[in-house]
């Protein structure tokens, strides 16, 4: 099994703050109070991994309700694994991460999406990069924006 990194931990813990906040300041909601747990042994012993298997039941579910809100795939449809590239230049896993993806652990998935992060070359990172953010902002806000015969952008209303 891989090793669930501490900013992954850290990440779970501030999901979890967000989703069940104190409600006297002091007070931590249960599923915090057992990954605080787990990132405060990591920081003593300054270890970057925790490992996956051995991670206390309840900080491991804990963690798996955060990973469940994460993206589960890197890929953007555009494998160059399948034309015989070793890296996919879509999304930058190599040829066995993209086979063996259903198969690997949520720990071995993370792993996987740490690396092609800090690697940043993949077209996921770049090329698409804008696609992706413009995507977003679209589903923020569906209405279409059309112009005006003045030239100004005005935003379609429908059902009014």
């Amino acid at each position: 099994m891989a090793g669930i990194h501490i900013t992954d931990i850290e990440s779970a813990i501030n999901w979890w703050r967000e989703r069940s906040p104190s409600p006297d300041g002091i007070s931590l909601a249960p599923e915090v109070k057992k990954l605080a747990e787990v990132y405060a042994l990591m920081v003593y012993h300054h270890e970057q991994l925790c490992d996956e298997e051995t991670m206390p039941p309840a900080a491991y579910q804990a963690w798996l309700k955060w990973y469940d809100t994460t993206p589960d795939t890197p890929c953007i449809a555009i494998c160059s694994t399948s034309q015989g590239d070793d890296l996919c230049k879509g999304c930058g896993r190599t040829f066995d991460e993209v086979q063996l993806w259903p198969e690997m652990s949520p720990g071995e998935k993370r792993e996987t999406w740490r690396r092609i992060t800090i690697e940043s070359s993949a077209w996921r990172f770049n090329r698409y990069a804008e696609r992706a953010a413009e995507g977003r902002r679209m589903a923020a806000d569906p209405s279409p924006v059309l112009a005006s015969a003045s030239g100004t952008a005005h935003t379609e209303r429908t059902g009014d």
